[in-house]
């Protein structure tokens, strides 16, 4: 299903079972479509009901429950703020603004926590250093069940439904093509696309600029002295190099194959 202004709209029907073995090949149809050939499936240590329940309904239960049980298996219970969860909660279900985050909530059975409430969560969010904290719980959790000695780096543009701009959010090149205001997010991943740090900027910064602040920032934050990154080649620019080298980092360049012309010998 797509959910899309408040609409939903059924994509594509798999079909009805009516015995063991007709639901065990649905199952078999579903989990196909919904994992791509190319992309690997986050793993949060082994078997979970996330993973094994088979959902018989359309209560929005099933769904909170999927969440909070990913919460408390990364760790972040350790933010003990509901308003935070909810704001969080609301947003993944829905790409919605906070003023909106009511009716989501709602629609979920939640009963959501007043407004003003909610503006003074974002207040903690930053006093508390909440990404601090929810950063440390996934290079811990990426540590315990992976490893975080090679990370990823690459970066992405995040456009706003707004017409004004501000000191942050402002018009910029568009991959997309798009007229929008927009930010510059650098992700820093583990091997299995696992996040372990983020970072944001103004959309006509050069991309080859994040790169470093991501990495300083993310060895500070865990005490670590030696990384291997891997990125693209446009994102290792000579400076960049230099300064990786300077840091005493290792580093992993992707590049595509280079095209030789080749000539058979009569």
């Amino acid at each position: 299903m797509d959910k899309a202004g408040g609409v939903r709209r059924i994509v594509e029907h798999l079909g009805c079972a009516h015995d063991e073995a007709e639901l065990a090949a649905l199952m078999t149809a579903g989990r196909a479509k919904l994992t791509a050939p190319d992309q690997v499936m986050l793993d949060f240590g082994g078997p979970t009901a996330m993973q094994s329940a088979v959902v018989t309904g359309s209560r929005p239960a099933v769904l909170v429950e999927a969440i909070q049980t990913a919460w408390s298996a990364l760790g972040f219970e350790q933010v003990r703020d509901e308003a935070f969860f909810q704001l969080v909660l609301a947003r993944i279900v829905e790409p919605i603004s906070m003023l909106d985050r009511a009716r989501v909530l709602a629609d979920l059975g939640i009963t959501p926590v007043h407004r003003s409430t909610m503006h003074r969560c974002l207040r903690r969010i930053a006093e508390r250093g909440y990404r601090d904290q929810l950063a440390t719980a996934c290079y811990q959790h990426a540590a315990q069940h992976g490893d975080a000695a090679l990370a990823l780096y690459d970066v992405t543009t995040l456009y706003f439904e707004a017409e004004d701009e501000d000191e942050l959010r402002q018009v910029g090149y568009s991959k997309e093509c798009r007229a929008d205001p927009q930010i510059l997010v650098g992700l820093l991943v583990d091997r299995q696309g696992f996040p372990l740090e983020i970072g944001s900027w103004e959309p006509n910064l050069a991309e080859t600029q994040t790169i470093i602040p991501t990495l300083e920032a993310f060895q500070a934050r865990h005490h670590l002295a030696d990384v291997i990154v891997v990125a693209d080649a446009g994102m290792l620019s000579s400076a960049n190099l230099k300064a990786l080298d300077e840091a005493r980092l290792r580093f992993i360049v992707g590049h595509g194959r280079s095209r030789a012309s080749c000539r058979q010998s009569p």
